[in-house]
């Protein structure tokens, strides 16, 4: 049997092609579909059957578009209500493709209708069809090092899906021998969950011993942690959800987008449109379009986009390339983001040679921020999650993280100078610019975030905020 896992860094998103004799089988498709077309074809394989581990709410699948362009059938759980064209599969439903087959074990938690597939390969086997599973693909139920969040459910409380997460890691997963593969649909950096190690695989032996969540012995108890502290719940991702369970648009039909001059974009931002620039951070600031937000392509970016933007907005791109204008219209498309006010045509560049202003961003090194804390009023702003925060801040910065930007701005004077930091940099210049575009107009950005001053072995604390 081939398999192959495609990960999709930017959405800590893993998908599936295995094949057998040439049939093939794709599970959690990604939003553009043209790469499991070639490996299958590189391999001497048709695309027959898609499946999907439950109805994603951080990315949109490609499921519809694969099966229009292949014929293949799509699998999803029974809970889904999917209102295309698919199989609906309870527990113990079996497909065989060539020598190989797929087990579906329904195990609702992270969603009512999340399934597993126990993956067996008969050519390892010796073609014996009482073969031992070779792997397990897991979708979002059990990743490596965590389980999924159990609050994406808008029929369901947490506590309820929490509870049945609980049944179905120790009544369906845990009863899989421990030599087991273990590949889920996500991995570190996803919100689908909060404690993911690094590794793209595992084994149900290895999860067995190591993974926090299945040390709880208690249903009771691992319906309490599980349901506290969850990380913040991005708007988009009932949206997504949503546009999954009716199958979304193929990106070949996406209208194209429209070149916008200097002078229209002038008048769009002034009635409150977006624009947004996916330049480096470190471009943005020293010269930007008054008003736009910067989320570079280096980074999360669709996640951010979909985070503090929403599948509403309508942005105007500003780029340096026409690659750069590409990349970004894929990746907004990936998480739903797919009617587009249009493109700055010549970019910055068109902007200043039009002869409107441009903006900037101040940037600070950690000693220069230290020094400036002890001989002037400036206030520092921590816009990183509330676990980043709990472990170490710097002493009486305002904490108010890059998720909540969209529904409440900080309470901090528009007119103080005002510090802001995250890790790396990243996070707080996407921060930066949603500060100045509501208005405060002395945003200094920390070169290197946390990271740096720590390496600077400058001192911090760690405490529960009170709020900013």
């Amino acid at each position: 049997m081939y398999f192959e896992q495609f990960y999709l860094g930017c959405l800590a998103h893993a998908s599936y092609l295995l094949a057998s004799e040439g049939e093939a089988v794709v599970v959690d498709p990604q939003r553009d579909v043209e790469l499991y077309l070639k490996a299958a074809e590189q391999h001497g394989a048709t695309i027959r059957h898609i499946f999907e581990s439950h109805l994603h709410a951080d990315f949109v699948s490609g499921h519809k578009e694969l099966a229009a362009r292949t014929g293949a059938k799509i699998y999803m759980g029974a809970q889904a209500g999917a209102t295309f064209p698919h199989v609906a599969v309870h527990d113990g439903f079996e497909l065989t493709f060539g020598k190989a087959s797929i087990r579906v074990l329904e195990t609702p938690g992270h969603t009512p209708e999340s399934i597993c597939l126990v993956v067996t390969d008969g050519e390892v086997a010796d073609h014996e069809k009482s073969a031992a599973p070779w792997a397990v693909l897991t979708g979002d139920t059990l990743f490596i090092g965590d389980v999924g969040r159990p609050d994406l459910s808008p029929r369901h409380t947490p506590a309820e899906l929490a509870g049945l997460l609980y049944d179905s890691l120790h009544h369906k997963l845990l009863t899989l021998a421990d030599s087991v593969l273990v590949y889920p649909a996500h991995g570190a950096g996803s919100l689908c969950g909060k404690n993911m190690r690094a590794e793209r695989s595992s084994t149900i032996g290895t999860e067995r011993l190591t993974n926090y969540a299945l040390q709880i012995k208690s249903r009771e108890e691992f319906v309490q942690q599980l349901t506290s502290n969850l990380p913040a719940r991005p708007e988009y991702f009932l949206k997504d959800a949503e546009i999954n369970r009716t199958g979304a648009t193929a990106l070949a039909d996406l209208a194209p987008l429209r070149a916008i001059a200097p002078v229209e974009l002038k008048s769009m931002l002034n009635a409150g449109e977006i624009a947004l620039d996916v330049r480096p951070g470190e471009e943005f600031a020293a010269e930007h379009v008054p008003g736009s937000v910067n989320i570079a392509l280096s980074g999360q970016f669709a996640s951010w986009a979909g985070t503090v933007l929403g599948l509403s907005a309508h942005p105007v791109l500003i780029a340096a390339s026409d690659a750069q204008l590409e990349e970004a219209r894929l990746r907004l498309a990936r998480v739903g983001i797919e009617v587009l006010g249009g493109y700055l045509a010549g970019g910055v560049a068109a902007w200043k040679q039009a002869g409107f202003q441009l903006g900037s961003i101040s940037q600070i090194t950690a000693d220069e921020l230290q020094a400036r804390l002890q001989s002037d009023r400036v206030q520092v702003l921590d816009v990183r999650r509330e676990p980043e925060w709990d472990a170490g801040h710097i002493e009486n910065a305002a904490w108010w993280p890059l998720d909540n930007f969209r529904v409440s701005p900080p309470e901090i004077g528009h007119d103080a100078p005002i510090a802001v930091h995250c890790k790396g940099g990243y996070r707080s210049m996407i921060a930066s610019s949603l500060l100045q575009r509501a208005g405060f107009k002395h945003v200094i950005n920390l070169i290197g975030g946390f990271d740096a001053w720590q390496q600077a072995k400058l001192p911090s604390v760690s405490a529960k905020p009170v709020g900013v």
